[in-house]
């Protein structure tokens, strides 16, 4: 993990430094820990477990970032492309999220949700991974310098 590839995000405007904060980086966890287990629900339809991993995705990533001291500058796509450096996430996975942005983006708003119950399974599996990575950070006030 490297806060140097994330200051240079800063340096384009992409991210801004944000001191961590305990209760944010909670209740993101909590929020993505939730969606996640919903998104596993078998009744819902294709697109609503999508949304609901794409959501726990969101909020897990935003928590990596958090818990290093950053926020994204009004782009949500960033915490997904950040991964490499806020969790260590090989770039195969983080891509997968990227696409997923994409496909989130296309149902939101043009109205054509385009993803097969293979990207849906990818989605779980990376977002599950992590989820775990985030959880095994620890508290905020121990993150590094």
């Amino acid at each position: 993990m490297s806060s140097k590839e994330l200051d240079n995000l800063v340096r384009v405007g992409l991210l801004k430094k944000e001191p961590a904060d305990q209760g944010e980086f909670n209740g993101l966890v909590k929020s993505g820990r939730t969606r996640l287990n919903d998104a596993r629900t078998p009744g819902l339809s294709p697109e609503g477990r999508f949304d609901l991993a794409y959501n726990a995705a969101h909020a897990f990533a935003l928590a990596a970032l958090r818990w290093h001291g950053f926020r994204p500058d009004n782009k949500r796509y960033v915490v997904f492309q950040s991964l490499e450096h806020s969790l260590g996430l090989k770039p195969e996975l983080w891509r997968v999220l990227d696409k997923c942005h994409s496909v989130r983006n296309l149902a939101e708003y043009e109205g054509h949700f385009d993803a097969d119950e293979q990207l849906l399974k990818d989605l779980l599996r990376i977002t599950e991974a992590v989820g775990l990575s985030v959880e095994k950070l620890g508290p905020v006030s121990a993150k590094r310098k």
